[in-house]
């Protein structure tokens, strides 16, 4: 007899653990075959990429292997382009540019979100996002290149645009990026003698609220502010970026900023395939049940960013767009496949925020576990211990990195791995990275490339 078979769509916080409970319930795992597809072929534990892009953790240490972490679920690599819900049925394109269709029993559209862009010029062409491995590991080469080639011109003008690096969004991601960012930048200045006699690197922070973490609590915005103003990071809340161009910003208060370093950290939208599948949305994100079941369409769920799933918490609100949320949302999502079929029964998705976390680099960080407000070394010491409890894998060579890191000089070289035009801002796959500017994938065949590419 043939299995029923479950499809989930992305591997982020809500798909990984709704695929990793699905493939550890004993009676669905003979019943049913798990298949996951995923542009990559690992879970990215995203809130520590900052650490990746400011050199303090090696790239594969927030990224736990999907064969390796679930190996009763099946793999297959490519990106979904297309939902036929009356043909029970998904299309993608494999890395190497092939067409597929995956049948469905059930269905799990969990594909979370991608860079959120403004109508503001220029900010498109010369911006970068923080979504992806890809986009960190163009950052950390272009800030160490920055400082590098600061350190090699005579041209005082030149050296401190290179040395300015402007980040737009004091949220979670462009707080910490900010934060670790600048930490990085003076450990490199350091070892430039060069520089170590010129103005120290320049880190300016833009959001258009009128306090960093505008999200959380005033307790931990008024911590994270702290220690950024400290660190010598200018803080400029109330203002944004009003256009880009390639020698700098200017912001709306008519300053003209020199830079060769936008990092765009406003926000995320649900992922473009939402919109394609002609289901009803809200703000983008697919319409759900309490129970993550898409209305009139029992065999289909979604969680995590690509879903309003109503926080009935709160009720009249939807649950905000956090890993926190998406990864109890999956848990949630196969507990209630697995009730589809029999096993258990279906309960509604419920979640008290227990508290957040912000790691500031080094030993700072902002945290309110059960609401209780933390910082300094006591704060630094609960987010680092929330992470590596949170990780599905690699807590010891994680841990392994942050002891290193405390204790040895930084490895600050250019690997040139990932170019500008390989990360765009407005891209539909910020996991994976383009050959080329004219939009062709980093897996696309080899005969597609041009003679003689890098």
């Amino acid at each position: 007899m043939s299995r029923s078979r479950v499809v989930i769509v992305g591997a982020g916080f809500a798909g990984y653990h709704a695929a990793r409970a699905l493939t550890r319930h004993r009676g669905l795992r003979d019943e049913t075959e798990i298949v996951l597809i995923n542009p990559t072929d690992y879970f990215l534990y995203l809130p520590l990429l900052p650490q990746v892009a400011s050199g303090v953790l090696d790239p594969r240490r927030v990224t736990v292997s999907l064969p390796s972490s679930l190996p009763d679920a099946r793999l297959v690599l490519g990106e979904v382009d297309g939902v036929d819900l009356d043909g029970h049925a998904v299309s993608y394109t494999d890395p190497e540019g092939n067409p597929g269709t995956m049948p469905y029993d059930r269905l799990v559209l969990t594909v979370g979100s991608v860079n959120k862009l403004l109508p503001i010029p220029g900010v498109t062409e010369h911006a970068h996002g923080f979504r992806g491995m890809p986009e960190a590991l163009y950052l950390r080469d272009h800030i160490t290149r920055q400082i590098e080639m600061a350190g090699g011109t005579d041209d005082p003008a030149e050296c401190q645009a290179r040395c300015t690096f402007v980040v737009v969004g004091a949220g979670y991601t462009g707080t910490e990026v900010a934060a670790q960012g600048k930490l990085y930048t003076d450990a490199l200045v350091r070892k430039h003698r060069t520089l170590q006699h010129r103005d120290p690197p320049r880190w300016i922070l833009l959001d258009i609220a009128e306090r960093v973490l505008p999200e959380l609590d005033q307790r931990l915005s008024r911590t994270a502010d702290r220690v950024l103003r400290k660190r010598g990071v200018e803080v400029r809340t109330g203002h944004s970026v009003k256009e880009a161009t390639a020698d700098g910003v200017f912001l709306d208060t008519g300053e003209n900023v020199p830079t060769r370093s936008l990092i765009w950290c406003v926000g995320v939208r649900p992922d473009p395939l939402v919109d394609s599948v002609g289901l009803a949305a809200q703000k983008g994100r697919l319409e759900v049940g309490p129970d993550l079941v898409v209305p009139g369409h029992p065999d289909v769920f979604a969680a995590g960013d690509a879903a309003a799933v109503p926080d009935v918490t709160r009720p009249g609100s939807v649950t905000p767009m956090t890993a926190q949320h998406a990864g109890r949302q999956g848990k949630t999502l196969a507990n209630n496949i697995a009730a589809s079929y029999g096993y258990g029964e279906t309960r509604a998705y419920k979640h008290h925020d227990l508290g957040f976390v912000v790691d500031l680099g080094g030993a700072k960080a902002a945290a309110n576990p059960l609401n209780v407000p933390l910082s300094g070394v006591a704060a630094g010491a609960v987010t680092r211990g929330y992470h590596l409890m949170a990780m599905p894998g690699n807590r010891v060579r994680v841990a392994a990195d942050w002891l290193l890191d405390a204790v040895l000089p930084k490895q600050a070289v250019q690997l040139g791995m990932v170019q500008s035009f390989a990360v765009p801002l407005d891209s539909a796959a910020p996991e994976l990275p383009r050959w080329q500017p004219d939009g062709q994938r980093f897996t696309d065949p080899p005969e597609s490339k041009p003679p003689h590419s890098t």
